[in-house]
């Protein structure tokens, strides 16, 4: 697709029509309350949660997508200045409430940008989301896929969340005469709370901003902001730590729960074997080959899929709201693009899912009308350059990736999002 088009959660001058995938802070950077740089294509959920995240934003900019239904947008090609057309199909995420993956597909080209996604497949609502991606795809060929690679790695296995859930709800009843704190975002986990919520008959606490999201999502009954109607308390994520956890014992016993995809691992000070800071250091599991050629996993990040107590007031629990590696490959499997690049692109942490994935059948390594080079700019990756020598350049980003893992912040990313342009691949 043409350079100067479309963007996909980058906020940018450069670009006739601006989409986002959810309202998830990475993923918007750079859009503010006063951002006015063209119409701003979203679902119609996050449509209605972008008042409360962007105060007097202008909202005759949004333009909503509903889900499974294919929309035309007209637009001007900036080199023959002819006027083009590109479809777009917004579907289910399955990540937080509001999020799309978005398939765009047109005389320019065929392109599929997940932003972060789940794909389960035995759940109803990815039933649904599945056959309107299959059913979409019979008459188109991906050229293009965008994925969210976060857990692009085999060491990431971990259940769905209904089993997740399920883990820690035992946790909590488990602990009869503790006071429960989970660490939750923003936006996001309302399943897994809900979970609580009903097998346990009983109110779940969240802070003021919370409780104000919750309602637009239409949850009026089960959330409350005050402490003596439940014990079991759901805090953003950043204010928890092993500190508050140990001030919450000296008054009633509190245990603490952590719902996400990465190995936690609890990281004290040289010299000292308490724990301190914040309670929780993130890392990619490194993979490494075991004494008869097959994979095993570094002990110290436990078993993934599993629950794990890294202190005796914490749990670690597999919940996650991004694919793990095995639905990654079933996602690939199914779209089968002609190429790909994944969305998480700081330089800290990108891993290449050709890297794990080129192998798949779809995959067209070698066609010249995606040969091009990048260079690497404040995390962003920027079309520089055309080049024919594919398999030299995919060569050397391979080596490049040496010990095959880079690490995970546990802030995540620091830059996602694309402008979509013509020629663009991985490097």
């Amino acid at each position: 697709m043409e350079k100067g088009l479309i963007s996909v959660d980058q906020w940018t001058k450069g670009s006739q029509a601006y989409f986002l995938t959810h309202l998830h802070a990475d993923h918007t950077q750079g859009l503010t309350s006063t951002w006015a740089e063209g119409p701003l294509f979203c679902s119609r959920l996050t449509a209605k949660l972008f008042p409360f995240r962007f105060p007097d934003f202008r909202l005759s900019l949004l333009r909503i997508l509903d889900l499974g239904s294919w929309h035309s947008i007209s637009l001007i090609s900036p080199s023959t200045g002819s006027r083009v057309t590109v479809e777009v199909l917004a579907i289910d995420a399955h990540h937080c409430p509001g999020a799309v993956m978005f398939l765009f597909r047109g005389e320019l080209g065929c392109l599929l940008y997940t932003g972060d996604f789940r794909w389960e497949t035995g759940s109803e609502r990815a039933k649904v989301g599945r056959e309107i991606l299959f059913n979409a795809l019979k008459d188109s060929e991906v050229d293009i896929l965008y994925l969210d690679n976060t857990y692009c790695n085999p060491s990431f296995a971990f259940p769905p969340r209904e089993v997740a859930a399920k883990q820690v709800v035992d946790i909590i009843a488990s602990h009869p005469d503790h006071d429960i704190i989970i660490g939750i975002d923003s936006l996001g986990k309302e399943d897994l709370l809900l979970h609580i919520a009903q097998a346990l008959d009983t109110k779940i606490w969240v802070w003021p901003e919370r409780l104000q999201t919750m309602h637009l999502l239409g949850f009026f009954d089960i959330f409350t902001t005050q402490t003596s109607l439940t014990r079991v308390r759901a805090v953003p994520r950043y204010s928890f730590s092993i500190e508050t956890l140990e001030g919450l014992n000296t008054i009633r016993p509190t245990i603490g729960i952590m719902p996400s995809g990465l190995p936690w691992l609890i990281k004290p000070p040289k010299g000292d074997d308490k724990l301190s800071g914040s309670f929780l250091t993130c890392r990619y599991n490194r993979s490494k080959m075991g004494p008869n050629g097959g994979m095993q996993t570094d002990k110290l990040s436990g078993i993934l899929g599993s629950v794990e107590r890294f202190h005796k007031y914490m749990y670690s629990v597999p919940y996650s709201d991004h694919s793990c590696y095995a639905e990654i490959e079933q996602f690939i499997k199914l779209v089968q693009p002609t190429n790909m690049k994944g969305i998480l692109s700081s330089s800290s942490c990108y891993v290449d899912p050709l890297y794990y994935f080129g192998r798949l059948s779809g995959l067209n390594l070698s066609s010249s009308r995606f040969d091009c080079t990048h260079q690497k700019k404040g995390g962003k990756r920027i079309v520089s350059s055309c080049s024919t020598e594919v398999t030299k350049r995919r060569k050397k980003s391979l080596d490049h990736l040496g010990g095959r893992l880079s690490r995970v912040h546990s802030l995540r990313r620091s830059q996602r999002g694309a402008k979509i342009a013509a020629n663009d691949c991985p490097d």
